[in-house]
């Protein structure tokens, strides 16, 4: 979703209708003790184990969302992977996920005019997984709640949504990336009760090219390796596909694409801190 001096390709994530549905505001969860003062942890499980680690909003250095960002007092059907659509490079560092999120951000509350981040979580080429949408961390780790994200037409309230930085046309994520991805998606699917058969790319239900064809024709055996994590080893069920989609919208692989891009200059290392 950003790019900067780093000759990024940019990504238009086109404005999205936010789905209609109940929904409340809820002050969000307080980070625990030790989150709040790394700015980064262990998401919790359930069942008392923990989860990957995942930076949350203040360990990246996130703005303050505009307005108040809204909790469902309900959990996901599904997961939406998507690219970020920016350059493939070769800086696996934590300071560059870092300046990627705050980027993203900054594309989409100053040019998209959103509140925050649209999606709930970022993987970086280097695997490191940030929270997005401020208190998608701890709606994740309360396993049942969900925060409204903008990051899929007709999706928002009822999907986890997850960037992945990158291009993936023709190109394949890094093996430490895509394993990153999958441990994040099993950790939703356990926490939220969600089937691995419920993983889809942004191209099932909106007119784009994201994920982009590698990564969304890796989905299979995305669905297959989170299953694996969850105890599984059987093949897993195709998704139903296609659900929920908003009127006037074309579906699948073949749909049609969008301008994918993201300003220039956004990742500035001096910007966003």
């Amino acid at each position: 979703m950003t790019s900067h001096p780093s000759r990024l390709s940019r990504r238009d994530v086109f404005s999205a209708a936010l789905a209609l549905g109940a929904a409340t505001v809820l002050p969000a969860a307080a980070s625990g003790a030790a989150r709040a003062a790394t700015g980064s942890g262990r998401s919790g499980r359930r069942d008392g184990a923990t989860g990957p680690r995942i930076t949350d909003c203040d360990g990246w250095g996130a703005r303050e969302a505009s307005e108040e960002v809204v909790v469902l007092d309900t959990r996901p059907e599904r997961i939406i992977v998507h690219h970020t659509a920016s350059a493939n490079v070769s800086d696996y560092s934590r300071e560059r996920a870092h300046a990627l999120a705050r980027a993203i951000q900054t594309y989409h509350m100053d040019a998209q005019g959103w509140i925050d981040t649209g999606q709930h979580f970022t993987v970086s080429r280097g695997a490191f997984v940030l929270e997005g949408r401020h208190h998608s961390l701890a709606a994740l780790d309360a396993g049942d709640r969900l925060v409204r994200g903008a990051h899929c037409v007709g999706q928002n309230s009822v999907a986890i949504g997850i960037e992945n930085e990158g291009t993936y046309t023709s190109e394949a994520p890094p093996a430490a990336q895509f394993s990153a991805l999958a441990d994040l998606c099993a950790h939703v699917c356990r926490q939220y009760d969600v089937s691995p058969s419920e993983i889809y790319g942004h191209r099932d239900f909106n007119n784009t090219a994201c994920p982009g064809d590698r990564l969304y024709a890796m989905l299979p055996q995305l669905r297959q390796d989170v299953a694996r994590r969850l105890g599984s080893g059987r093949p897993v069920a195709l998704p139903r596909w296609p659900v929920r989609l908003p009127g006037g919208w074309s579906a699948g692989p073949a749909a049609g694409s969008l301008p994918e891009y993201l300003p220039a200059g956004l990742l500035d290392p001096l910007r966003g801190r």
